[in-house]
C-alpha cells in the first residue's frame, strides 16, 4: 500500500506543479484564461493574486514531495490534510470542480494512508 500511496502523494504534488505554472505564469495567456474561463481584462486585473495562489500552490507541492520522500507519517497528514481543506474550501466558494480536481485526490491518499497505518496495527 505504500507505493500506491506515494504513486498518490506525487501525482498531487505533480497537480499543484501544474497549478502554480497556470498560475503564476499562464494566468493572462490564453491557455490560463481558457482553464479558468476568463477574459482578458478579469485576468490582468487578477494576476498578482493568482501568483500569490500559485506561489502557495508551489509550496504544497514541495511538501507533499518531502512527504512523499520521508515517508513521515505526520508530514504526509499535515500536507494532505491542507490540500484537503483547500480543496474543500474551493469547492464552497469558487467552484464545485475544485473537489474533484483537488480534495477527492487528497482524499483517497487520506484513506490510504490510514489504511497503511491500521495495517501497520495489524501486524503487532
Amino acid at each position: 500500500m505504500g507505493f500506491l500511496l506515494d504513486i498518490l502523494i506525487v501525482f498531487i504534488a505533480v497537480q499543484h506543479v501544474l497549478f502554480l505554472i497556470l498560475e503564476m505564469f499562464l494566468w493572462t495567456k490564453p491557455l490560463g484564461r481558457k482553464v479558468f474561463g476568463m477574459k482578458q481584462e478579469y485576468a490582468n486585473k487578477t494576476k498578482n493574486l493568482a501568483a500569490n495562489q500559485g506561489l502557495y500552490n508551489g509550496f504544497l507541492a514541495a511538501g507533499l514531495l518531502w512527504a512523499a520522500y520521508s515517508d513521515q507519517f505526520s508530514l504526509q497528514l499535515f500536507f494532505l490534510g491542507c490540500v484537503f481543506v483547500a480543496g474543500v474550501f474551493g469547492a464552497l466558494t469558487v467552484s464545485r470542480t475544485i473537489f474533484w480536481v483537488q480534495a477527492m485526490p487528497a482524499m483517497l491518499a487520506l484513506m490510504l494512508l490510514t489504511l497503511s497505518t491500521l495495517e501497520f496495527l495489524w501486524l503487532f
